[in-house]
């Protein structure tokens, strides 16, 4: 359990933005709100995409990618760093520079995203070694699925199993810990590792939901678990609250947004939506509705609470 900060948590997310919503910069600050922590952008590209797959790609200027974390830093400052989408060299290098000059400490979660859920490209396969050489060492925690994983370990020249012997192998490309995540394994627990005990294997159970909808349920998950750096837990905590609440987001998931895959909700909208009816304003119509106003103040408590 951890303290209640004196102060409101602030999280940073270096990514790209998903313009449906789903993934992405969006899917990221929805997952800080959900953890009670205060996100920033540094924006990395605008992507052209919905549920169905993404159409274009317009990378941010690298020396904006920094100004951007530069501003945040020196003014609201950062208890926890995302690094999602970051698609060419140039961005690589940009990024690269913005963690040196964070402060000493800042815990960096890597999302290492090569490829959309759509199938659509989000790295350059030609920047893939300078992920790994300028990246990928100065990461708290990095947080592959099973084929992002097998990408990074093959240019590496890495184990290629599923399980703990890839999971291990992570630990050689330089971060302090990471997360194999279950989507992509027969069994859909996450494996986690730390540097400080490359032996051990801590596995974190959690439910597959083939039901559900699971757009941006790699950036919820690695946003929940930066959150969660953010409030003071430490990377193993973190990470079980990650899958706890990614799975939960997918089993939520927005079936009925879009023609393709729905995103995530890590939110609880339709609870949202079922406490909105009960806002002040709503006594106003009271005897149209037959709504009682001593639900009111329920209403909200339950909102805040949730």
């Amino acid at each position: 359990m951890t303290a209640t900060p004196t102060r409101t948590p602030r999280a940073l997310t270096i990514a790209g933005s998903d313009s449906g919503g789903g993934a992405g910069i969006q899917a990221d600050l929805k997952a800080f709100a959900r953890c009670g922590v205060h996100g920033c952008v540094a924006i990395t590209a605008i992507t052209a995409q919905n549920t169905l797959g993404v159409s274009a790609i317009h990378p941010i200027p690298p020396e904006i990618v920094l100004a951007q974390v530069r501003a945040v830093v020196s003014d609201i400052g950062v208890d926890a760093v995302k690094v999602g989408m970051l698609g060419d060299t140039p961005t690589i290098r940009a990024v690269e520079q913005a963690l040196a000059e964070l402060p000493s400490g800042t815990p960096v979660v890597v999302d290492p995203v090569m490829v959309a859920e759509s199938g659509a490209q989000l790295l350059d396969p030609d920047a893939q070694g300078e992920l790994l050489a300028r990246i990928l060492p100065r990461a708290s925690v990095i947080t592959p699925n099973v084929p992002e994983a097998h990408a990074l370990l093959r240019h590496h020249g890495g184990a290629q199993d599923d399980g703990e012997q890839t999971a291990r192998a992570l630990l050689a490309l330089g971060p302090r810990a990471a997360v194999l995540t279950g989507g992509h394994r027969e069994l859909a627990a996450d494996l986690f590792v730390s540097a400080s005990d490359p032996e051990l294997v801590v596995e974190i159970p959690g439910e597959r939901y083939p039901g559900g909808a699971a757009h941006g349920s790699g950036c919820t998950h690695s946003s929940v678990l930066a959150a969660q750096l953010a409030l003071g837990r430490d990377p193993l905590q973190a990470a079980f609250v990650a899958r706890a609440l990614a799975g939960v987001a997918v089993a939520d998931g927005l079936r009925d947004v879009g023609e393709g895959a729905g995103p995530v909700d890590v939110i609880g909208l339709e609870r949202l939506r079922r406490a909105a009816a009960d806002e002040p304003g709503e006594e106003l119509h009271e005897e149209k509705s037959g709504l009682k106003t001593s639900t009111v103040p329920e209403a909200l408590r339950e909102a805040r609470e949730y």
